[in-house]
């Protein structure tokens, strides 16, 4: 399975000490460069930077649609316009993705997407994970990730926790 991923999810795993989880749903992730420059080089010393840099199963890929990219990021960051493009490049079959706007891009463009929450749920139902709610309340707690109480509540009922 060609999965892409973003930022997002990578990081907010990595600060929690849950990146591993990604490799054992996916085996491995590609990033395009502009999500490796803002893990490993803007965000040098913060969660995910020494990670992505260290582990097989990510691996940075060059986008080759650089026309795209600059029509996207009349909309998104580089990372996202990257990501996007990288997931159409290699025809994946899942990107990883939270943002908002980005999601609603990526939909647009008939890309399959789906974002940390839906990660984990993903992970409950493989059994790759025992409980979802640790993980949110540790990515919320220590990551700082901001999750609605209705989409919490949504996550906890959707897992059976």
């Amino acid at each position: 399975m060609i999965v892409v991923s973003n930022t997002s999810p990578i990081i907010n795993l990595a600060a929690i000490g849950k990146l591993e989880i990604l490799q054992k749903l996916y085996e491995k992730i590609f990033i395009p460069q502009a999500v490796h420059y803002e893990i490993s080089i803007a965000g040098k010393g913060k969660p995910g930077a020494l990670e992505i840099e260290k582990l097989e199963w990510i691996e940075v890929k060059e986008v080759t649609n650089h026309k795209l990219v600059k029509a996207l990021q009349m909309e998104l960051d580089e990372g996202e316009a990257e990501a996007i493009t990288l997931a159409i490049g290699l025809k994946s079959e899942l990107l990883l993705l939270d943002e908002p706007q980005g999601r609603k891009v990526a939909s647009n463009l008939g890309l399959k997407f789906i974002g940390l929450l839906g990660v984990l749920i993903e992970a409950k139902r493989k059994g790759i994970i025992p409980s979802v709610k640790s993980i949110m309340d540790a990515l919320m707690t220590k990551a700082g990730f901001w999750i609605s109480h209705q989409l919490y509540t949504h996550v906890l009922k959707v897992t059976g926790e």
